[in-house]
């Protein structure tokens, strides 16, 4: 491994250990039921969950816009993973 991929790796790791574990607006339970409905679409609680199922690690953040839930999460070898998923069926609509 490369000093310069090592040196990313260590900042990587450094600088999640000091940021929540969902970036962005901290909501309350209230806010994003755990249940499905048709209207309004999947919880955020339910993204991060149908993420890490294709990624385990931490969430490191999570942006929703009117149809796509955009998750971060970070591997536990340092990989960082964005999942894609519809916000209002709960697809996976894309992975990198």
């Amino acid at each position: 491994m490369n000093r310069w991929w090592k040196i990313s790796i260590i900042a990587l790791i450094t600088i999640s250990a000091f940021t929540p574990a969902t970036a962005g607006k901290h909501s309350t339970a209230a806010e994003h039921p755990m249940h499905s409905d048709p209207a309004t679409g999947i919880s955020e609680q339910k993204a991060i969950t149908i993420a890490q199922q294709h990624f385990k690690g931490r969430v490191l953040a999570i942006n929703h816009t009117d149809h796509t839930y955009r998750i971060k999460i970070l591997s536990e070898k340092g990989t960082v993973h964005t999942v894609l998923i519809n916000a209002l069926d709960g697809t996976v609509v894309s992975t990198h």
